[in-house]
């Protein structure tokens, strides 16, 4: 791959003068380019078989669609970049337009990652979720749609399996079996209540069954209960029941179960209105593991084979593709994705467009979810713009806003103290969106939540002005709703004024006198409060909006507490590690325990060297 080029003319051209003259100095080789604006913000991100062929259509005059005729006469520069082959193009241009998110592109906005289920690699493996890189020793089975989805099935694996899903922490210092093995959701390993090999039997059949082997499965429980029933074994004869019945569930959940697709993802595009809904379903081991439905943004003048081509390399750029691809309509360069799909995954992807059989069913079923959530999805956009208007009417804004904040702190007393936001516009709440803040002020009073808003904000702000100086890659609210008075909306207009974003309409919701739902009170800087009726859709729509601020803020709160209960004073000591301090725990009972033994008591552990032994002893007895 060459090195990135720019050429500036000498003349300052534009538009189709500009990129005629551009082709004086480019060659036929493969590559990306990029068009610019008079800011230097891209434009466009495009790849090429030949370079030079390419560019030179956007030099015609005519021909050109009101979309890309608009974004040629916007041009102000270009960038270019060569490649060896055009397999690599194809992967940088997706790669460009994910981290550029150039306007005029087909872009895909919600690109989180997928849960997997995970058998660990221990003497005694544990089932749990696992979502991010397949790191660490185990199998993974996935992906799945949701933690919905996965959740779903981990529960009915529970209970056929009788697989431990606890930490192993807790495992290594259970003395009897806990509640899970009590409801008939575990087997009890933690405290022998069953044999290695047995249970090694369990992990083999739920490898099986999430590899898609589950009719032998089924065949061997209902021989083991017939024989359970006819030795009078009847207590174990139901048991076994139950763990048919369970099985039969995760599959009647799972719907369809295609016996033509091994390994696959269904993937329909339904176009309408300038707006595109493409609905992926996962299937793994001839199982349904879910659908996502994803709402890229688009132009009107598009056609489907190029929407479709550009989700298809946006969402592989970081996932694993699956053996095929069964797609609702060709794409353009379908050999070249395919191509570029095998070489990430080191295996051959085959992308296919079936016309007849259960391919094709599966298809339409797929095209039909696509259609109805793009449906649904249209008319609660009618009514979220609409919601919007009366918004900027109530609050006297200039037009309806894009991007409304809201902010909302959480703690008890002080302590564990979070700060939360989160983003709603004309598509709804934005929940990729929603950050949370830790509250870091060290001189902050426990409680004091002018300053903790006061901090939030502050970071919120100059964050802002780093990343979106010139407020031009939308990040920048129109909107700040502060939950509070009179008080907090001064405090906050004063935070504002010292990061120079005054321009920013602010409004304070705080409740009224008696405190209750439907009479609250809007407060804004030189501005008398006021109130709206109480069968208003826009009150109902901004207490939405504060509920789920503080929705997300009592959570993210939660979570942090709960984290720091589990913590304890090993976690400060060098040396000590997760295993290290799983053996020091199950030795002593507790950490107190372990700040209280001799330096003789610490050298007993097992996995506790001498050295690291004395660092523990002098951590504890020589602090302060």
């Amino acid at each position: 791959m060459s090195e990135a080029s720019e050429h500036t003319p000498a003349q300052p051209l534009t538009g189709h003068a500009l990129i005629a003259d551009y082709l004086k100095r480019l060659d036929s080789s493969p590559g990306v380019y990029r068009m610019l604006d008079a800011q230097a913000r891209v434009l466009y991100v495009g790849k090429a078989r030949n370079l030079r062929a390419r560019v030179s259509s956007y030099a015609r005059r005519t021909g050109h669609s009101a979309r890309i005729a608009r974004m040629i006469s916007e041009t102000a520069s270009m960038m270019f970049l060569t490649t060896k082959t055009e397999t690599e193009a194809l992967l940088l241009e997706q790669n460009l337009i994910k981290q550029l998110k150039p306007h005029y592109n087909v872009l895909l906005r919600d690109d989180k990652s997928f849960p997997n289920i995970m058998l660990s690699a221990h003497e005694y493996p544990r089932i749990s979720k696992h979502r991010g890189a397949k790191k660490g020793k185990g199998t993974f089975f996935g992906p799945f749609a949701s933690a919905g989805a996965v959740n779903r099935t981990l529960t009915q694996l529970q209970r056929v399996f009788l697989l431990r899903n606890c930490s192993d922490s807790d495992f290594a210092g259970r003395t009897r079996p806990c509640l899970q093995y009590q409801i008939k959701r575990c087997s009890g390993p933690c405290t022998g209540m069953i044999a290695n090999a047995d249970y090694a039997q369990s992990v083999a059949d739920a490898k099986d069954f999430l590899s898609g082997r589950s009719t032998q499965i089924q065949n061997r429980l209902a021989k083991d209960m017939q024989a359970a029933s006819e030795a009078m074994e009847f207590e174990r004869a139901a048991a076994l029941r139950d763990r048919i019945k369970a099985l039969t569930a995760v599959q009647t959940v799972q719907g369809i179960n295609p016996r033509t697709v091994e390994e696959g993802d269904i993937i329909a595009l339904h176009m309408e209105g300038g707006q595109a809904c493409v609905q992926v379903f996962f299937i793994r081991a001839h199982q349904n593991w879910g659908n996502r439905d994803f709402y890229p943004r688009i132009g009107i003048d598009m056609e489907a084979p190029e929407v479709l081509e550009a989700f298809i390399g946006q969402f592989y750029d970081s996932k694993e593709p699956p053996k095929q691809l069964i797609l609702s309509h060709p794409i353009e360069n379908l050999d070249l994705m395919q191509a570029a799909l095998s070489e990430r995954l080191g295996r051959r992807v085959e992308i296919l467009v079936p016309q007849r059989g259960e391919k094709a069913e599966l298809v339409d079923g797929a095209l039909r979810n696509a259609r109805e959530s793009l449906a649904r999805r249209m008319a609660e956009g009618a009514t979220q713009i609409k919601l919007l208007k009366g918004l900027a009417e109530a609050f006297d804004l200039e037009g309806p806003p894009q991007r409304i904040e809201v902010y909302d702190n959480s703690h008890i007393q002080g302590a564990h103290a979070v700060g939360a936001m989160i983003v709603a516009g004309p598509e709804g709440m934005m929940k990729n969106q929603y950050r949370k803040f830790d509250i870091r002020g060290d001189d902050l009073t426990p409680g004091d939540d002018f300053g903790m808003m006061k901090e939030v904000l502050s970071r919120r702000f100059k964050r802002l002005k780093k990343e979106d100086p010139d407020r031009t890659n939308g990040m920048w609210p129109d909107l700040l709703l502060i939950d509070g008075g009179a008080g907090q909306v001064s405090a906050v207009a004063q935070i504002m004024r010292q990061h120079g974003v005054d321009n920013i309409a602010m409004v304070g919701v705080a409740k009224g006198v008696d405190r209750d739902h439907g009479k609250e009170e809007f407060h804004r800087i030189g501005a008398r409060p006021f109130a709206l009726q109480r069968n208003d859709p826009v009150l109902y729509f901004v207490q939405r909006l504060r509920d789920e601020a503080h929705r997300f803020a009592i959570g993210t709160h939660r979570a942090k507490r709960s984290k720091a209960i589990g913590a304890t004073p090993l976690d400060e000591v060098p040396g000590v590690g997760a295993a290290r301090k799983r053996a020091l725990l199950a030795h002593f009972g507790s950490a107190k325990a372990v700040s209280r033994a001799g330096l003789a008591d610490l050298k007993a552990v097992d996995g506790v060297s001498n050295a690291l032994a004395e660092t523990i002893y002098a951590f504890f007895h020589e602090k302060g």
